[in-house]
């Protein structure tokens, strides 16, 4: 019997994603920008509903220019997904023109907050 990585079990998935370093969505406020650094990218999403996870996202091959999205959560690249959720070591899962774009893994994450 083959083994299964430990990341792909719903067990394994929630016992990882709650140690790694991240920020929930839903405690920041409209136009708190967050500043995702990938391995391969930088993004920058600027909140426009942080419960919604609706953002103006740019960055990365896809977003040269800031586009309206969704940022759904952090996935490690499978079916599985921590919603409204961002994390270290995670992939970015975005949505936005009917496609889902998944970034390359999170290295850093800064928040900018808004002064209003």
């Amino acid at each position: 019997m083959q083994n299964i990585p430990r990341y792909c079990s719903l067990d394994g998935f929630t016992e990882l994603s709650s140690s790694l370093d991240g920020v929930a969505l839903r405690t920041l406020a409209p136009f708190d920008t967050v500043c995702a650094r990938t391995l391969n990218n930088d993004y920058y999403i600027f909140l426009l509903d942080p419960e919604t996870g609706k953002a103006l996202i740019q960055g990365g091959r896809y977003f040269a220019e800031p586009v309206e999205a969704t940022v759904s959560g952090s996935t490690f690249g499978g079916c599985m997904l921590k919603m409204g959720w961002l994390g270290i070591g995670l992939r970015i899962e975005i949505c936005t023109g009917g496609q889902r774009i998944v970034t390359s893994p999170v290295r850093a994450l800064h928040i900018e907050h808004s002064d209003s």
